[in-house]
């Protein structure tokens, strides 16, 4: 019995060193990131400025993979069942926290399959139209939409944050408004600007250039505060309409199971990667605020947060289609 104990324990003792080895030593192969949205819309844009000098901190390429479709449950649900080895990186937005209200089949649980990394960023939507239409103000668009009622259209992906954005907006502000779906970003933006839809609630970084060209006109965005990038279009809050602030965030996740080590490993790059000069200045140009949350923190606000969209799905109708 005692040559079997000090078997096991010469056993447990090698396994140990082995164990911290391999998360030293991690990453020795490239990583890939799964962006479950198109190209260009702003998770996608947010998640490559970062991506990319975090590969420059690993010492690894990050291959971006845009996974699309379900309104990014089809990417998530990849990145969810992926190996848990720190290989399979899934860049998501507060999207992850409406699609349960509003998807009954999905493949995965959020709370229990994906485990948080680190917060990426915060920042208000803004509420765009075409300068053509000559609305210049946010009451006017609502005084328009009051006028006749269900006339006026929204563009945005079904169960995203922006259209949530806009379901809260036009509840605070008391009209009704039909949502017409597009798969990404950069779908809702033309049809904005050419007059097809009427409004829609986006990302500042993807819209931005399209603003000072005078293409787009800014009527508010919907953070506690204005946006940096946008210093003179006033938020939903000044504007009178209570409660109507709803800003999207960016986060990195990995399977659940992922070592803890490799876990901590990538958040304290991440950190590194975002505090880079070159990253902090093209953020603030997209108006993303960075905002730093702890793993466990950010699991705590996330499950927080799916509660809060779940009531907020049942008070709007929002339905997958």
């Amino acid at each position: 019995m005692k040559r079997i104990c000090l078997t096991l324990l010469a056993i447990l003792a090698l396994a140990v060193p082995s164990t911290q080895a391999g998360a030293q030593s991690w990453p020795t192969r490239p990583i890939r990131a799964i962006v479950p949205y198109t190209a260009g819309s702003g998770t996608d844009v947010t998640a490559r400025v970062i991506l990319n000098q975090l590969s420059s901190e690993l010492g690894q390429s990050i291959v971006v993979e845009n996974r699309v479709g379900a309104e990014g449950t089809i990417g998530t649900a990849a990145a969810a069942k992926s190996d848990p080895d720190g290989y399979t990186i899934l860049v998501q937005s507060s999207a992850l926290t409406i699609a349960p209200s509003i998807y009954q089949n999905l493949t995965y649980d959020t709370a229990r399959d994906l485990t948080a990394v680190a917060l990426l960023g915060v920042s208000p939507n803004v509420l765009i139209i075409s300068s053509a239409r000559g609305i210049r103000t946010i009451h006017e668009l609502v005084y328009a939409a009051k006028a006749k009622p269900g006339s006026l259209t929204f563009a945005s992906g079904v169960g995203t944050n922006t259209h949530l954005s806009a379901e809260r907006f036009r509840l605070r502000a008391g009209f009704e408004v039909v949502h017409v779906p597009f798969k990404g970003g950069s779908e809702a933006i033309t049809e904005v600007m050419t007059g097809r839809v009427d409004f829609a609630f986006l990302p500042i970084g993807i819209v931005l250039s399209h603003i000072r060209e005078g293409k787009l006109t800014a009527l508010a965005v919907n953070g506690s505060k204005r946006a940096s990038a946008l210093p003179d279009v006033p938020t939903t809050l000044e504007a009178g309409f209570t409660d109507s602030d709803y800003p999207i965030w960016w986060a990195t996740f990995v399977p659940a199971k992922t070592p803890r080590d490799i876990v901590d490993k990538l958040y304290r790059e991440t950190l590194k990667a975002m505090e880079a000069p070159n990253v902090q200045e093209k953020l603030a140009t997209m108006g993303v605020d960075p905002l730093v949350l702890t793993p466990a923190e950010l699991d705590a606000h996330i499950k927080k947060e799916l509660s809060t969209n779940a009531a907020l799905v049942k008070a709007t109708g929002v339905k997958a289609n």
